[in-house]
């Protein structure tokens, strides 16, 4: 059976509006009323929509970071406080995936493993990934430092990564029978294209030069994720598509500083 007509892939098209409440409404605080057959639906009908999400998230950080840069603060608090905003403007959604399928490594057995990404604690590897996510993401923005270039690669890698953890949601299966993931269903392959073509787009907002590494160091940032959690869990969980988003964009941003460096 193709994934076009596999029951697990998602084929719904709700029209883009509708799948713009689905994204926002799931991926940042932004409040969305859902109507109720919108509501009804699974995730992965409003995935094109996915790096849309992004925007706001991304403008948010962006704007603490002119207005903090303007007024003297030095460059890296400056970029803390406006990873600090991308966190509280997504909910902190995707940190805390990357925390529990840092955890998750502990494990010895499959089982073991997604029982502890289900566990509401943090441990040791859960707030080394943190820590380091947080630490690569705000140094980046602090050597970009100009807050237009700053703008330009937020809104690239927040977009971007976000289209990757569609990617991840049509070529692994859910790990788990039940939960998020399960009940988010799988992008089909033209949804899943279609969601890659306009990360690529937003990409190329910061440059061409940028757009290159950035797609270069996202996919081997989502390849690496999705072989992991094939291997340690199965398929995928929310916690890994967080996972994903936090090293694409972390990628993305690294990108930007090559690319600045030529």
């Amino acid at each position: 059976m193709s994934a076009d007509t596999d029951p697990e892939f998602v084929s719904e098209r709700p029209g883009f509006g509708n799948e713009l409440r689905l994204a926002f409404a799931f991926l940042t605080r932004i409040p969305v009323r859902l109507p109720a057959h919108v509501g009804e639906l699974p995730l992965a009908a409003g995935a094109r929509a996915f790096p849309f999400a992004g925007l706001p998230v991304a403008l948010a950080g962006a704007i603490v970071y002119a207005i903090a840069w303007t007024i003297g603060i030095p460059p890296t608090l400056a970029g803390l406080l406006a990873v600090a905003t991308m966190a509280w403007t997504s909910g902190a959604l995707h940190e805390d995936g990357l925390a529990d399928f840092a955890d998750a490594g502990g494990g010895r057995t499959r089982e073991r493993r997604l029982e502890i990404m289900r566990d509401s604690r943090i441990g040791t590897f859960g707030v080394l990934a943190l820590v380091v996510a947080i630490g690569l993401r705000a140094g980046a923005l602090s050597y970009l430092a100009d807050p237009f270039d700053v703008v330009l690669a937020l809104a690239a890698a927040a977009c971007a990564s976000r289209a990757c953890m569609v990617y991840a949601m049509h070529v692994l299966p859910p790990a788990r029978t039940d939960g998020l993931s399960h009940a988010a269903g799988r992008p089909d392959r033209a949804r899943m294209f279609d969601t890659l073509a306009i990360g690529a787009a937003f990409l190329l907002l910061a440059g061409p030069t940028t757009a290159i590494f950035g797609a270069l160091f996202a996919a081997a940032g989502t390849y690496a994720c999705i072989r992991r959690a094939q291997n340690r869990l199965g398929g995928q969980t929310g916690d890994v598509l967080g996972a994903v988003q936090q090293t694409a964009e972390i990628a993305i941003l690294l990108a930007a500083l090559v690319a600045q460096s030529l």
